[in-house]
């Protein structure tokens, strides 16, 4: 009897002694299954969107910078520009944050050109910054020019966005389950690349016109997910209709 609960006693110590070890192996497991996918590459791009956001701040602290003999609130109101460029400069990186993230909500795993690929759209987000500083500089004076430069931006983040979602569906970096909708995502993503180069030439001609497409860009593509599943149930009844077309002809 003795010599049984010497045994029991044993088996348990051992039991409390190596579950630990197990679960630290399993977690060790587990964290290395999750970096071989996107966590790390989405907590880089984290990292760099939220940057790109404190940078712009400081061309409004720069503001401060400049002796004037005016109080502090007719300084504030005479250099409303710079408070109009950092706003829209913040807007900018926001959208893209949330479209980045609502992208990644389907792309389960990387492979090595795929980081290249997310890297060009990270360099257009931390270029982000020059283009509204040169905005809040020029606005009043070069008002077309700035507005080009911050537009052609614009053309080249719409590229980046399609780019990452053309490659995660094509190399198959997309869940098999959500590719159908994922081709949507894309098609949003395609068609933002026509209308940021239409919309380019339109700071030529009118500043303020300019401008108001660009808040129609923002609303659409704050909600990214609207428009592509506005897109996809579109397919879905075009699919329904032309199918009921066929089975009338057939039964005809």
């Amino acid at each position: 009897m003795p010599r049984n609960i010497f045994y029991v006693t044993l088996n348990l110590l051992a039991y409390i002694s190596i579950t630990p070890i197990i679960k630290i192996s399993n977690c060790m497991q587990l964290h290395k299954k999750q970096y071989s996918g996107t966590v790390r590459l989405e907590m880089f791009s984290d990292g760099v969107f939220a940057i790109s956001i404190t940078i712009l701040v400081l061309e409004l602290i720069q503001m401060l910078h400049f002796k004037t003999r005016e109080g502090l609130l007719k300084t504030l109101w005479h250099n409303w520009d710079p408070f109009l460029a950092f706003f829209i400069g913040f807007v900018t990186i926001l959208v893209c944050w949330i479209n980045h993230s609502h992208a990644f909500k389907y792309i389960h795993k990387t492979d090595n050109k795929f980081l290249w690929v997310n890297g060009f759209l990270l360099f257009m987000v931390t270029l982000t910054p020059f283009p509204i500083a040169v905005l809040a500089e020029f606005i009043q004076t070069e008002g077309r020019t700035a507005l080009l430069i911050f537009g052609f931006k614009y053309i080249m983040i719409a590229f980046a966005a399609y780019f990452i979602c053309r490659y995660a569906y094509n190399h198959f970096l997309v869940e098999d389950g959500s590719r159908e909708y994922f081709c949507f995502i894309e098609k949003t993503y395609f068609y933002s690349i026509f209308y940021t180069v239409f919309v380019f030439p339109v700071g030529f001609i009118s500043i303020p016109a300019a401008i108001v497409l660009y808040i129609v860009m923002f609303a659409v593509f704050a909600l990214p997910d609207n428009f592509a599943t506005f897109l996809y149930n579109r397919k879905q009844r075009k699919s329904r209709a032309a199918k009921r077309t066929v089975d009338r002809q057939n039964t005809i």
